[in-house]
């Protein structure tokens, strides 16, 4: 079945210097395209990956339940048959969620998610949605679309319904993502704006049709891509580097409805374990002690960073700091001495020609 492959994904293009760099300046460059090589390059070509059954959610869903045995587990107002697990209903004040039993201790994944989210409210008249989650945590409620505020690890939120009325430039459903180390609240009157690390607008509800969200992790770029057309192609949503997760978090997904309603459908969770090469140091690491993490705390204009990211509070955490503000100080020095010695000068010099 096609849906068994992973989306295609493809890398961005480095951003080009408009000055012309003396040697030492070049090498300095190039020792920071180096140190982020990994993150900007190292995505498998999808050739590689094995379905993990013990942290996979499939019809006719055995092994769901409250057994010792069960290796997924439910709460609230969820609904398991079998065709789908309903998460909540069509009814106002409802939650759900269902969650993987078993640890996940793989360094690189992607889980595939097929999910559909439908009701009888009109447009605007419809919420609040739903999320996918990897946290250390599980089974425990609370008001981040039915699960606890303060969570440690990675979520992906598809909201439904918008609580900001002054952030017009983005339309809902909107599907987002947050990291955070149990520090960060998620704010839910201005939709996660200050602690997203990206988003994409996408029409999911009440399709005739299959809905698809995938999210991939390895070597430290989290990538979000959807097929919500049913035409077998996946679109990008989030791609960004610089993300840290552990291992030994649990999977898992739950929804909530408030004055507006829907019915929040999954019908599988499938993970794929990345066949990842990993340095010597890398493998050696004990990687149950990473503390979740992003990098977040640089300059757009050198680093290129995502147009979500301005204006990010400066609450949120960077890891590893004292290696990243080495580099951008170098960096820094060596765009501030170019700009002294090549003043007036018009030629634009792409990462090409330090070759």
């Amino acid at each position: 079945m096609a849906r068994e492959r992973s989306p295609a994904l493809w890398l961005h293009t480095q951003p080009s210097v408009t000055r012309k760099m003396p040697v030492c300046h070049r090498i300095l460059l190039l020792l920071w395209l180096l140190h982020f090589s990994s993150v900007y390059s190292d995505i498998t070509d999808g050739n590689a990956e094995h379905l993990k059954r013990e942290h996979s959610l499939i019809k006719p869903y055995q092994g769901v339940g409250t057994s010792p045995s069960s290796q997924w587990d439910f709460w609230g107002s969820t609904l398991v048959t079998s065709q789908y697990v309903r998460l909540t209903p069509d009814e106002r004040s409802k939650q759900g969620s269902i969650w993987n039993t078993v640890p996940c201790y793989l360094k690189d994944w992607e889980m595939h998610v097929q999910f559909k989210v439908h009701g009888s409210g009109k447009k605007n008249l419809h919420g609040d949605g739903f999320a996918i989650w990897y946290t250390k945590e599980r089974l425990h409620p609370g008001p981040v679309f039915g699960n606890q505020d303060h969570f440690v690890g990675l979520a992906i939120f598809v909201d439904t319904f918008r609580n900001d009325l002054q952030g017009m430039d983005r339309s809902f459903p909107y599907i987002s993502a947050m990291v955070s180390n149990g520090s960060l609240p998620y704010d839910h009157g201005k939709d996660g704006r200050s602690t997203e690390l990206g988003g994409c607008s996408v029409e999911v509800r009440n399709k005739d049709h299959d809905t698809y969200l995938a999210v991939r992790y390895s070597k430290g770029r989290l990538t979000i891509m959807v097929d919500v057309d049913d035409r077998n192609d996946w679109r990008e949503c989030i791609d960004i580097g610089g993300v840290r997760l552990p291992t030994g978090y649990y999977f898992g997904s739950s929804a909530a409805t408030g004055d507006l309603s829907d019915n929040h459908d999954i019908i599988s969770m499938k993970m794929y374990q990345l066949m990842v090469e990993h340095t010597p140091e890398e493998d050696n690491q004990d990687w149950t002690k990473i503390e979740p993490s992003t990098i977040l705390m640089i300059q757009p204009e050198i680093f290129g960073a995502h147009p979500s990211l301005a204006g990010r509070s400066s609450h949120y955490f960077c890891v590893p700091c004292w290696e990243l503000w080495f580099m951008r100080l170098l960096v820094l020095w060596s765009f501030r001495s170019v700009r002294r010695g090549t003043r007036g000068s018009t030629k634009h010099l792409d990462f090409k020609e330090l070759d």
